[in-house]
């Protein structure tokens, strides 16, 4: 039987997108989640808009109450829970359409890690579900609750590994166009840019939050620690990326700030120096456009005799401000 892609049409059973089981004889399909399987493991990867999977979690024997609340809580913070027999936790990744695979949008992802059961969840498809879908298709790869774990943290840290790096090329592209005086983009998009740097970040924080607390945990099996260890490095490697790309796009931001206020003071500064000499020629036309008597230069030449007075005047403030430094 053909295994459905993730955000396809469910298999059989209560809203099964996929499940494999893993035999010494090699990896099996699951098409029904009711079917025994002999304490052998068994990866659910389960639709939680489907009816019948939240019946199923609700009644299963083989999930404790407290996995049961985790995978079935509208929460959708970001958090963990240990207990003697279970590790269950929530996070977050990006949502992805059919023909999209990073639509912008924070999906949370539900998991449930027994010894001989491990139950992923979502409401809407993420995209590190449908990456490790790919990878144990056709893969006969030995499985175990803490490599479960590493492999869709691991596909979580890929799917925002590929957007911080379209996102630190877009900063780059900006910083370039800035090196080689080229138009850089507009002040919208290096916004859109820090707000999904942003978004990253703070799924990050909080993913980070989950395996502080699950590395202090007492209960934590002992086979979990080196998994749990090595994933908190590489989200807080990851978090660190961001951190650069962020400050990068703050250099640029103020880069072109920069260059923004110098364009805007120097038409200040032009329009002030325009004023300044077009000032006294003002007052000279002023002057002669007064309808009184008695006005100088009355004549066949006062035209042109108020017309060098008004230059004159306009010339002598050039020079008096060209001598007092006015002038770059």
């Amino acid at each position: 039987m053909r295994e459905p892609r993730e955000g396809g049409p469910p298999a059989l059973g209560p809203g099964l997108i996929w499940g494999i089981e893993f035999t010494p004889e090699g990896n099996r399909t699951v098409e029904d989640c009711n079917s025994p399987h002999d304490g052998r493991l068994r990866w659910l990867h389960l639709n939680l808009a489907d009816h019948g999977t939240r019946l199923w979690v609700e009644t299963t024997p083989e999930l404790p109450a407290a996995a049961r609340e985790v995978l079935l809580s509208q929460d959708r913070h970001q958090r963990a829970l240990v207990d003697p027999v279970t590790v269950a936790c929530v996070l977050h990744d990006f949502e992805r359409d059919f023909d999209s695979e990073d639509t912008g949008r924070i999906g949370a992802l539900h998991m449930a890690l027994t010894g001989n059961l491990i139950v992923s969840a979502r409401h809407h498809p993420v995209g590190s579900a449908d990456i490790v879908h790919r990878r144990l298709s056709g893969s006969e790869m030995a499985m175990t609750p803490p490599r479960a774990l590493d492999m869709m943290v691991s596909a979580m840290l890929e799917n925002f590994g590929r957007v911080i790096a379209r996102l630190s090329g877009e900063v780059q592209a900006a910083e370039d166009a800035l090196v080689e005086d080229r138009p850089v983009p507009g002040s919208h998009r290096l916004l859109d840019v820090r707000r999904r740097l942003a978004q990253l970040h703070r799924m990050l924080d909080g993913m980070k939050s989950v395996f502080r607390r699950l590395e202090i945990d007492d209960d934590l099996p002992a086979d979990m620690l080196p998994t749990v260890e090595k994933l908190s490095q590489r989200v807080q490697g990851v978090g660190g990326d961001i951190i650069s790309v962020l400050n990068q796009l703050r250099s640029v931001r103020d880069e072109i700030n920069d260059q923004s206020n110098q364009r805007v003071n120097q038409n200040l500064y032009l329009l002030s120096v325009m004023t300044a000499l077009m000032l006294p020629a003002t007052l000279v036309t002023g002057i002669f456009g007064m309808n009184t008597g008695d006005l100088p230069l009355v004549g066949h030449h006062g035209t042109v005799g108020a017309t060098v007075l008004a230059a004159g005047s306009a010339l002598a403030t050039f020079l008096f401000l060209r001598g007092r430094g006015f002038f770059r």
